[in-house]
């Protein structure tokens, strides 16, 4: 019979799949069985190395559904990636290589985290806008070093979720050509069939996004391998949806919702077994031929990686070479940093945009842009290009996908980006920002817009809780500095750093600093911008409070209080430091008062006292929300007395009385 054998490599890929969850007693059988048949066809297709799950030209593939972590890990396995049977046999264990979602950097072969529905979608189109703008760089009219596909793999629920129409009507308005979603169609949620909360027409809606569409049975192994050899031509991205049946192979379970997230059990494992051929008292059997099969892909891909490094070596491609060499290693070195030291004031938004103007200029890879707010957050790279020419990307509104699509495009190997929202709009990416920690990804946030400054447009666009929340988040670096010279030092320092770094800047023009500063210290995350010896108080504030803490400080100063006034431009890196140089900066033998234009609780590890925000803002020109809010001068110069007890008298310097 024909494809008998596909057959069976598709139900060795179903049986591990459903011996790794039952053992598990945990996971999702449902998908690895329906999308079993699409994996086999796509495994012939498929340019890759399992022996360097890192060569640059491999195709990529994204499991957005990550909960189909079972086939991800066997189709590892069976192609011969460094995932064991072992490995499979502790599939969601304690220390184990296959957890229950999948985790970047954590398996070989992973090519980014996946498991937040839809994310995965925007990830895939990362990677395609990725690969499109490093062939622009590195291709010729005769040579295409990059000519890799991106497949992606998703599900009803991925198509739901908003994150996934973000950005496919990106993809589709930039005719991502090498972008492949195969969409698994089987109508089934957790909560039964589609029908209860979905009717809408994928195939109008992809048509009406500017992508292909092609239609298959997800079970017919002619019609996927049409489809996957038709994509290799397309002009357009391209969806496939494939028409299959949940749980495929599971007996009186095949096409129920129960097989979504729950093991089979073991009887219906092994009648199914028995159906099919298989040993029905073998677990985690794999037949020889099968396993013959599938590791064809090492020597295929191994074959493949060593004609595209010879293609390198010929003597027409020596400019293309050197371009990818650029990319492929970044030298932070050769930045001309913008000096400000002339400057009296600039809002940390402006002297940001001059910073990401000079790194653009000198890294080859660095570049990005703005979910429609490049003229208010600073980031056009001037005389530099639009995307996928230029440097400047314009991702429209859609934030969420945004940050997503950034991650993947990070995590490509040619590319560092950035990206740029309101501050308060921060709310709309926070998943894939979680993801970026979890994952420790080298993406950059700019963050405008950064407190009660804003002013006018009032407590919907003044973020109040966002700084609290992102410096909860482990292995995020959130940088607020307190003027432009601080946000030179605090780029220096997150170029640095293999995680994801946020720059939380102020629409408002601040002062330019100019008492005398360690400038090393900023890297350590805070450090004493004004000692004083003998000092009875210490004040902690970052961004626009460290100026009018400054200020206070003087005044506090002519009572007979003397203040040491630290600035904290990244708190999470003070974090980290060792408790001596804690100390030394916050001097344990004064009361502490932390100054911040937002909900600040943070601080409280540090301080005996927080001036912070305690609702969500106002309405009005920001010096006149300044007041109102308590942050200023005579405030902090009367809850600095609160603390310590003392009177609060009043005092004239320059003929300003506080």
């Amino acid at each position: 019979m024909a494809h008998e054998f596909e057959k069976k490599m598709a139900n060795t890929i179903r049986f591990l799949a459903a011996d790794m969850i039952q053992k598990a007693n945990s996971g999702h059988p449902g998908a690895p069985m329906g999308l079993a048949d699409i994996a086999v066809v796509l495994s012939k297709h498929l340019k890759h190395n399992p022996k360097n799950p890192k060569w640059l030209n491999r195709d990529r593939v994204v499991f957005s559904g990550g909960h189909a972590s079972a086939l991800v890990y066997s189709l590892l396995y069976l192609w011969g990636y460094d995932v064991s049977m072992e490995d499979l046999k502790e599939f969601r264990q304690l220390n184990s290589k296959t957890p229950g979602h999948p985790e970047y950097g954590h398996t070989p072969g992973v090519e980014i985290t996946t498991g937040p529905l839809g994310q995965g979608v925007a990830n895939a189109v990362g990677f395609a806008m990725a690969k499109e703008w490093t062939a622009k760089k590195v291709n010729s009219d005769t040579c295409e070093l990059i000519d890799h596909k991106i497949y992606c793999f998703c599900g009803d629920g991925d198509l739901q979720e908003g994150i996934s129409y973000e950005a496919c009507s990106l993809a589709g308005h930039l005719q991502l050509k090498d972008l492949v979603l195969i969409y698994d169609s089987n109508h089934i949620t957790i909560e039964g069939d589609t029908s209860v909360t979905w009717s809408e027409d994928v195939e109008k809606r992809f048509l009406a996004q500017g992508w292909d569409v092609l239609k298959i049975n997800g079970h017919c192994y002619d019609e996927i391998d049409e489809a996957l050899t038709k994509v290799k031509s397309a002009k357009k991205p391209t969806i496939i949806i494939a028409n299959t049946i949940i749980g495929r192979g599971a007996m009186e379970l095949e096409g129920s919702h129960k097989t979504h997230g729950a093991p089979l059990g073991e009887t219906i494992i092994k009648e199914a077994k028995e159906k099919y051929g298989f040993p029905a008292d073998k677990t985690f059997y794999v037949p020889e031929d099968v396993l013959e099969e599938f590791r064809k892909a090492i020597p295929k891909g191994e074959e493949a990686e060593k004609a595209w490094i010879h293609l390198q070596k010929q003597a027409p491609l020596a400019e293309q070479n050197e371009a990818l060499k650029v990319l492929l290693n970044p030298d932070f070195s050769k930045i001309e940093w913008p000096n400000f030291s002339d400057s009296k004031e600039m809002a940390t938004r402006d002297s940001n945009g001059k910073i990401l103007n000079a790194i653009a200029k000198s890294v080859a890879g660095f570049l990005g842009g703005s979910a429609d707010l490049a003229p208010s957050n600073k980031t056009e790279l001037k005389d530099m290009g639009n995307f996928p020419n230029g440097k400047n990307i314009h991702f429209g509104i859609r934030e969420h996908s945004m940050a997503a699509i950034t991650n993947a495009m990070a995590l490509y190997g040619t590319i560092i980006p950035f990206n740029a929202t309101f501050f308060v709009f921060s709310d709309y990416l926070k998943p894939a920002a979680r993801v970026a920690a979890l994952t420790k990804i080298k993406n950059y946030f700019i963050w405008t817009h950064d407190s009660i400054g804003v002013g006018e447009d009032g407590p919907t666009h003044e973020p109040i809780e966002h700084l609290s929340q992102f410096r909860a988040l482990p292995n995020f670096y959130v940088w607020r500095p307190a003027d432009a010279t601080e946000n030179v030092e605090a780029w220096k320092k997150a170029l640095t750093i293999d995680a994801p770094n946020a720059f939380v800047l102020s629409r408002q023009k601040l002062k330019t600093l100019k008492p005398k500063r360690d400038f090393g210290e900023v890297a350590r995350g805070a450090y004493i911008v004004k000692k004083r010896e003998g000092a009875q108080l210490t004040i902690m504030a970052s961004g626009s409070e460290l100026m009018l803490s400054l200020k206070a400080g003087c005044y506090l100063e002519k009572m007979g209080i003397k203040a040491n006034i630290v600035s904290v431009p990244c708190f999470d890196l003070f974090l980290e430091q060792e408790k001596e140089y804690q100390e030394a900066v916050i001097d344990t033998n004064t009361k502490v008062l932390a100054v911040e234009a937002a909900r600040a609780l943070e601080y409280y590890k540090f301080a005996d006292e927080v001036l912070g925000m305690n609702s969500f803002g106002a309405s009005a020109p920001a010096n006149l929300l300044f007041e109102k809010f308590g942050f200023t001068i005579g405030n902090i110069k009367a809850k600095a007395c609160e603390l310590l007890g003392v009177e609060n008298k009043p005092v004239t310097i320059g003929g300003q009385t506080y």
